[in-house]
């Protein structure tokens, strides 16, 4: 099995985080292929970001047209519906394999992002999914999703107290990363807290390949028919 996951901002060193931690948990006979967009912009921090990065991430799509199934590793799922469109083999987003292994096993999670202007969009996300009522809330750190790649022990301060106040404060049960630059957060995280840290990376490559094995492609009746 081959998997293309894809950063659709044009950072290598994320680009690389995401794939250490696509391949730690992927199968032993699965490839996985990390890779970004050749254009667009250095990182995806709202509205206006998600717009203008879906061109290069189609573009770098189409450069892979061998691969079993695709993992856009953006948290806010972008371009997920235009890719399903231009591919047949599954696509998942990594804010949407989050989201839902969430739901699974925690009656209520809270999500750590970015970005306050992020969050609009993960919760639009959220009501699109049928998750919004099991999810407590979205919370912001105000961390530069470029900051994630410079190792600042402040930086994980901020995202350990906004974890330890969703616990306190919403009730949160799991606690789910809201962005692929904190992929190799996760085990840490979950070890101090006791409690399910949830990475999306981590859930794309698991539940895509689950797809993959049970023969399952995405239909292209009706939405994603392809052009």
């Amino acid at each position: 099995m081959k998997i293309l996951i894809i950063n659709p901002n044009t950072t290598a060193s994320m680009t690389k985080k995401i794939g250490v931690a696509a391949r730690a948990v992927a199968r032993p006979d699965t490839e996985i292929v990390a890779t970004n967009s050749q254009s667009g912009p250095a990182s995806i921090q709202g509205f206006l970001d998600v717009a203008t990065c879906v061109p290069g991430l189609l573009e770098e799509i189409a450069r892979h047209p061998d691969v079993d199934a695709i993992v856009i590793a953006c948290f806010d799922d972008t371009g997920l519906d235009a890719v399903r469109t231009q591919v047949s083999v599954p696509v998942l987003g990594i804010g949407e394999a989050a989201y839902h292994a969430a739901s699974m096993i925690a009656n209520k999670f809270s999500v750590i992002t970015t970005l306050s202007r992020s969050v609009p969009g993960l919760e639009n996300n959220l009501m699109k999914y049928g998750l919004a009522q099991k999810c407590a809330r979205v919370r912001a750190t105000d961390i530069p999703v470029l900051k994630l790649e410079e190792g600042d022990p402040a930086t994980l301060y901020k995202i350990r107290s906004e974890i330890r106040l969703a616990i306190e404060q919403d009730g949160a049960e799991a606690i789910v990363l809201g962005c692929a630059g904190m992929a190799d957060l996760m085990s840490d995280l979950s070890a101090e807290f006791g409690l399910p840290v949830i990475d999306g990376v981590a859930a794309g490559i698991t539940f895509v390949e689950a797809l993959v094995n049970n023969g399952l492609s995405t239909s292209k009746i009706g939405a994603y028919a392809s052009m």
